[in-house]
């Protein structure tokens, strides 16, 4: 099992930066791929950003390439997301899991608004 928590969301305006940070706890041995994912407002929830546990090997979803960055720190169980040029359209709450995500670790998520 692992559990994850989300946080550093929050109100920003268009082409301003956030960095979400996901500490994981549990049984890490278990994680190959780390990803952060998105749901919008009326919408599904998408995969945004993947990174390799062990050797950091990254993928982003082309709506957001060459903007948002993920890294982790496996010194700290911890996966960030750096956002950077925000715009309207990243509105969403930004939740963390493996990848595939395990149906029993969702964790609360945090809120990213973007204001035009």
């Amino acid at each position: 099992q692992v559990q994850l928590v989300e946080s550093g969301g929050g109100l920003v305006q268009t082409g301003e930066s956030l960095t979400l940070s996901c500490v994981i706890s549990g049984n890490i041995s278990i994680i190959y791929v780390m990803a952060w994912f998105r749901q919008a407002p009326g919408k599904e929830r998408d995969v945004v950003a993947s990174v390799t546990w062990r050797g950091g090997s990254t993928g982003y979803a082309d709506s957001v390439k060459g903007r948002f960055t993920i890294s982790r720190d496996t010194s700290k169980n911890t996966v960030y997301l750096q956002m950077r040029s925000l715009k309207p359209e990243d509105t969403a709450i930004y939740y963390c899991n493996t990848k595939p995500p395990r149906a029993n670790s969702w964790g609360q998520g945090t809120q990213v608004t973007v204001s035009s």
